[in-house]
């Protein structure tokens, strides 16, 4: 690469590095928020909680690194065209083609990112997401042993400990279930225990009362008990034998034995060969959003009114691949045997970034073709 070449691609690299990390930031704080809700409402301390976004980081940094990288290569050629510089390099030769292999390199490099996230990062973060999920969904003493907090362990319970003594004795126990539509139950206790039977989670409540209210009827009911025994098994959130997320099957995986994932986890062939060659096309088509971006705004040359049009151009054809992405999965779902189209947007971009170059490097023809028009009827 010349000297040139070099420059240009370090500009990409700092304004992708940049938009990056404020995509990131935007999303993460968006996801932080539901998890804050979910996991710290639920009794989860604070690393539990950074944790967790950790993990959901590579998801998140896949869903913005094309927008990051198109973004980059718009600023930059904008950048690069209002200083005059891309004028500067076309009257000393070079041509449109040349002037693209610092947004092809760039392209390639933030493919090869994409792949490594895709095949390598995801998987494996969605993987131990999974598992510290069914952790903490088999860990009764993180969900419900919080004093001094109303929790929700499960829609329409409340659950309510005043004080945790340190031999594991629950002093001043409150538990509302209102699951049943036709009648509520409050129950209160003094003491109260957890006591584990294989599988079973039972909390035992002492010296305490429950009120059951007929909701149909009206009639309120009350029962003194000295020791009462609740089943609360059914307000963990446990499931043993759900199947894998589809993102955590490593590539190796998918392309060895989709029949043994089939039979395994429940998945078709079409969305295993969605998954698969998504993984593939995701990191592709970041060569076809960076050549876009830079062959689009060449369209315009230099002009003192900027290249907003060729911009705006740029952002429509980015949003048309992303709704192509979406109507070509349908098919391969379906059909296993129609992978081919999950790359059907990456072979679009580059073939219209192709175009865009060719029409960028016959500029002084179509100005003579123009021009030869009005030329002709002013010599009749």
């Amino acid at each position: 690469m010349s000297r040139y070449d070099r420059y240009v691609l370090s500009q990409y690299l700092v304004l992708f590095g940049f938009f990056s990390l404020i995509l990131v930031a935007v999303f993460w704080i968006n996801r932080a928020v539901v998890l804050f809700d979910k996991l710290i409402g639920d009794g989860q301390s604070a690393m539990v909680f950074f944790e967790f976004t950790a993990l959901t980081l590579p998801n998140l940094i896949r869903m913005v690194l094309p927008m990051a990288a198109f973004a980059a290569s718009v600023y930059v050629t904008n950048r690069l065209n209002s200083e005059s510089e891309l004028t500067v390099m076309q009257a000393t030769g070079s041509s449109p083609w040349q002037l693209a292999r610092p947004a092809l390199a760039f392209g390639l490099i933030t493919a090869a990112m994409m792949s490594i996230l895709t095949h390598v990062l995801l998987p494996a973060s969605t993987k131990q997401l999974e598992l510290r999920e069914a952790e903490i969904a088999r860990n009764v003493t993180a969900r419900l042993l919080t004093e001094g907090s109303f929790l929700h362990p499960a829609g329409g319970v409340t659950f309510y400990i005043r004080q945790i003594d340190p031999d594991g004795r629950l002093n001043d126990v409150f538990l509302s279930d209102q699951r049943d539509p036709k009648q509520s139950v409050i129950y209160t206790g003094a003491e109260a225990f957890l006591v584990r039977d294989g599988e079973r989670s039972n909390l035992i409540m002492v010296d305490g009362m429950a009120q059951r209210l007929d909701t149909v009827t009206q009639t309120l009911s009350t029962t003194v008990f000295v020791d009462f025994s609740f089943d609360i098994s059914s307000l963990i959130n446990k499931n043993d034998t759900r199947t894998r997320n589809i993102r955590s099957i490593p590539t190796l995986e998918l392309m060895r034995s989709p029949d043994a994932i089939t039979e395994t986890d429940g998945y078709t062939s079409g969305q295993l060969a969605e998954e698969l060659h998504l993984r593939f096309a995701r990191a592709l088509v970041c060569v076809a959003v960076t050549l876009i971006g830079f062959s689009t705004l060449l369209l315009g040359g230099f002009s003192r009114f900027g290249v907003w049009r060729q911009a705006l151009l740029a952002f429509v054809l980015l949003v048309f691949l992303e709704v192509l992405r979406g109507i070509v999965s349908d098919p391969v779902l379906e059909n296993a045997a129609m992978w081919p189209f999950t790359y059907l947007p990456t072979v679009v971009g580059v073939l219209i970034a192709t175009l865009f170059l060719w029409l960028a490097s016959r500029p002084k023809k179509r100005r003579i073709k123009a021009n030869t028009a009005p030329t002709a009827e002013v010599a009749t």
